[in-house]
């Protein structure tokens, strides 16, 4: 991401209020979707110590506060999601740039006003630099340097014009906005117009300040903003150069590199830090312009970014997702990670604190200046925005890392070719091998001087020479074991008989990846053109991409980045090998593709939804233009997604795998297929395991296989009485002894209901045969006797003491219970009337005969519900 960086200054409680206002502003300005409402009081004031971070997988802009390390606001912007943009950013301005579609939105938090341009240049090689009220649109491949205004995006003065293919675009502390060039090896400082609340004076706009020669002429630079002034590396010498408050140092400091070093777009406070990626390297330049120290970043790989500096420390980006951390003297820190970052970290100092963002993924990181990290919920869901998005399925995991290549010194450079031109030559060369190393310069030799280039730019003219006078000139690429091998060119006469330049080239992406250049035929004057040379301008560099005898050449496939800037020029070449000056640049061009494959498709049951499944997918690499749709197909029937990475897909029957083909589509066409299969909810199966029954519960075990979905599970047993919950065992209770139930276990999903039954007899209910005395707790004298008449524990045939007696029990007697019946009142006066009841059970004494339940007492609680009626 790139933003604008000021000096650091304390956290203070005041700016502009951002209410709701505010994101309806930019939701109409941007074209942009409110998620919904969170807590009012964290609506929130616009805190100095915030910054709005980017969710590419969502299409959404969080702005995180700094001391809460919070998310306060959510804004969606669908018109963008999956693509990549730029946020520039300060109290008053968000700018927003959609690299894809090179559209341009704006929004004053002052005012509330919106503004949305209709598009900038789309694709890598166009940037946005903001400071204060000056915003700028850096176009690096045209050379273009235009100022807008901010609260309008409209052009403030002039386009300031550089050569082709320049670098850097990013403002200092003091509000100076730096641009390199690097076919001429200097640096300019840029004074932006004027801005009033009325906008620019008449005629007003930017002024190129000053311009500094800081390398030669073709070498490849990468710059560095600082707090006042700005750092430059000259890739091809590894000569560091700064200007710092006005001044320039006389001579560049030159570093031991072992391979070509970047810098951060801006760096905070007075060290310097240079990353060499493939040697995961780092060298600190202090103020004064001397290497203070070096270290060691662990790891494999080459896609380190380049160390940002904060209060002291120094935080580099891996491929993998940690940031490694060291200290001012080069000791490793506690490493930051983000477990799916879904793509590159972006890293930016703002307002008194570190912002590190993962797009691809919802989390984020704010540091504080004593370096303590926190972490951040893009998609938190109690603030301004809503719902949190649907996570994206986690990436594979990535392949086995291959083994290190063994790194030797260059091949030889490819078609090395030579025209004349009038008392000058014109050297061209494609890339060499670079066996392992990054070639960061290569070195021509010819004409009894010896010239460097750098390994972006590829092409020199060498001017001084004698017309009619043979030359042949040598070319050899470096790398951090050496040079390679030279070749050497054609030989070439420099001549006043030049041919004209081609005048009117044109670029033409097509969907096959290709980018067809043309151009009407040159003049020969007189003599007959027998090649042209056309060379690709990207940012940053220039290089030839190839020679063709017709006026088009068609670039194939592949040898251009999708995604990315270029413009053309073209050279015209005589039957006497001499050859023009470059043509005009061709307008610029983005190179594109079919997208590439989605990955991590997942397909999964749909368990609460009979004859569906739900799949998800990672972003595909769009390839240059932006994936307009997700087409899903299965079982013969299509659907489109256009918002987001999952679908649900509905409409199958009940449990039968469904392959499943996922493929985006852009301009291009449609992807190959990420494929995954699923099986549709299946109606459950029950099996009744077992029953265990007491006189009056009983547990009904069994297994569930619920069909991918998610089962409920009920009992119920014959007389009423049920259960329901897990569905593995369940227990049913209030059943009555000594009776044959029927279980009916029951289990239900999206797809169906099924039932499965057992039967199961509940067990005997026993009492004990009671006499004592409820007062001494003793059995009474007479319960003991067999005696005439009356006495304890007497069983009658009916449910009165007037029927015919059967017997009695003898005290401690274990009697099966069958039932209770009403009848004559029994007064119990030995249990203090506790057992005074009308109540009779049915016992088994001599078959089935009855005594009173003041002299029974039964088992479980002697409670009488226990038994059914009789």
């Amino acid at each position: 991401m790139t933003s604008e960086v000021r000096p650091k200054r304390r956290w203070r409680r005041r700016g502009y209020l951002v209410t709701m206002g505010t994101v309806l502003a930019l939701a109409g300005g941007l074209g942009l979707t409110v998620l919904g409402l969170g807590s009012a009081d964290q609506a929130v004031a616009s805190f100095d110590a915030a910054s709005w971070v980017w969710s590419r997988a969502k299409g959404e802009v969080a702005r995180v506060n700094g001391v809460t390390a919070k998310v306060d606001t959510r804004v969606d912007v669908p018109q963008a999601r999956g693509h990549q943009v730029q946020i520039v950013q300060n109290d008053r301005f968000v700018i927003l740039r959609d690299v894809n579609t090179g559209a341009i939105g704006s929004m004053d938090l002052t005012t509330l006003e919106k503004f949305w341009d209709d598009s900038t240049s789309s694709g890598i090689g166009v940037r946005v630099a903001l400071h204060e009220d000056s915003v700028f649109v850096i176009d690096t491949v045209q050379g273009r340097v235009q100022q807008l205004d901010p609260k309008t995006l409209g052009q403030v003065g002039e386009p300031l014009q550089f050569p082709p293919g320049i670098a850097g675009g990013v403002f200092d502390g003091k509000g100076k906005l730096w641009i390199a060039s690097p076919s001429e090896g200097t640096v300019t400082a840029i004074t932006p117009a004027a801005m009033s609340s009325e906008g620019p004076a008449p005629a007003a706009g930017p002024k190129k300040e000053r311009t500094e020669p800081v390398a030669g002429a073709s070498h490849d630079l990468v710059l560095s903003t600082l707090d006042d002034g700005v750092a430059v590396l000259d890739r091809t010498t590894n000569g560091l150069s700064t200007i710092r408050d006005g001044r320039k140092r006389p001579d560049p400091v030159t570093l031991p590199l072992a391979g070509p070093g970047t810098l951060a777009p801006h760096t905070e406070g007075k060290q310097v830090p240079v990353t060499v990626p493939g040697d995961r390297h780092v060298y600190v330049v202090g103020a004064d312009d001397k290497l203070r120290s070096d270290f060691a970043v662990p790891g494999d790989g080459e896609d380190l970014q380049p160390a940002v500096a904060w209060e002291g420390y120094f935080y580099v980006a891996d491929a993998d997702g940690s940031v490694h951390v060291f200290d001012s003297a080069g000791a490793r820190q506690k490493d930051i990670s983000f477990a799916n970052p879904g793509g590159p970290l972006e890293l930016e100092v703002r307002e008194g604190y570190l912002f590190i963002n993962a797009p691809g993924s919802q989390a984020a990181r704010v540091v504080d200046n004593q370096h303590t990290v926190r972490t951040v919920d893009k998609y938190a869901d109690d603030v301004l925005g809503g719902d949190p998005p649907q996570t994206p399925p986690q990436a594979p995991p990535p392949p086995p890392k291959p083994k290190k290549p063994v790194v030797t010194k260059p091949g030889a450079p490819r078609n090395v070719r030579a025209a004349a031109g009038n008392a000058e030559a014109r050297v061209t060369w494609q890339a060499a091998r670079d066996n392992g190393a990054a070639i960061f310069k290569y070195v021509v030799v010819g004409s009894g001087r010896t010239f460097q280039v750098g390994a972006d730019q590829r092409a020199l003219t060498i001017p001084g020479l004698v017309n009619g006078q043979t030359y042949t000139f040598t070319v050899s690429a470096v790398n951090k074991k050496g040079a390679g091998p030279a070749r050497t060119s054609n030989a070439v006469k420099p001549t006043s008989e030049v041919p004209d330049a081609p005048t009117a080239v044109t670029a033409e992406a097509k969907p096959d990846g290709s980018v067809v250049v043309s151009w009407p035929p040159a003049n020969g004057q007189g003599l007959q053109i027998k090649r042209y040379t056309v060379t690709a301008i990207s940012e940053g560099g220039s290089a030839p991409i190839g020679d063709t005898a017709e006026p088009s050449l068609t670039i194939k496939t592949g040898q251009l980045e999708y995604g990315k800037q270029y413009a053309f020029t073209v050279v015209s070449v005589n039957e006497r090998g001499a050859g023009s000056k470059a043509s005009p640049v061709s307008p610029s061009v983005v190179p594109f593709t079919a997208p590439g494959k989605p990955d991590g498709v997942d397909a999964a049951t749909e368990g609460d939804q009979a004859g569906s499944i739900s799949v998800a997918w990672q972003p595909s690499v769009d390839n240059g233009r932006t994936i307009t749709k997700y087409v899903v197909a299965a079982g013969g029937k299509t659907t489109d997604v256009t918002a987001g990475t999952a679908t649900t897909l509905t409409g199958f029957e009940s449990g039968v795998n469904v392959a499943v083909e996922v493929r985006a589509i852009n301009e291009a066409g449609e992807s190959e297929p990420g494929t995954a299969t699923a099986r549709t909810v299946a109606s459950p199966k029950v099996t009744v395991t077992g029953v265990s029954a007491t006189f009056n519960t009983a547990t009904v075990a069994f297994s569930v296989d619920a069909g991918g979905g998610t089962a409920s599970c009920s009992v119920a047993a014959t007389g009423g009485a049920t259960a329901k919950g897990n569905c593995s065992s369940l227990k049913l209770t209030g059943l009555k002894p000594s009776t044959s139930y029927t279980f009916t276990v029951t289990a239900s999903n999206a797809a169906g209901t099924v039932q499965a039954k057992s039967t199961k007899t509940t067990a005997n209910l026993y009492g004990v045969a009671t006499c004592k005395n409820g007062e001494k707790g003793e059995t009474a004298t007479y319960c003991d006797k067999d005696v005439d008449g009356r006495n304890g524990n007497e069983i009658f045939k009916g449910t009165s003491q007037k029927g015919t007696q059967v017997g009695w029990a003898k005290p401690g007697t274990r009697l099966q219970a069958y039932c209770k019946k009403n009848g004559e009142e029994v007064y119990a006066y030995i249990y203090n009337d506790e057992k005074k009841s009308t109540w009779w059970i049915q016992v088994n004494y001599e078959g089935k005969n009855y005594i009173p339940w003041a002299w029974l007492n039964l088992d479980g609680g002697d409670d009488l519900n226990d038994l059914p009626n009789c």
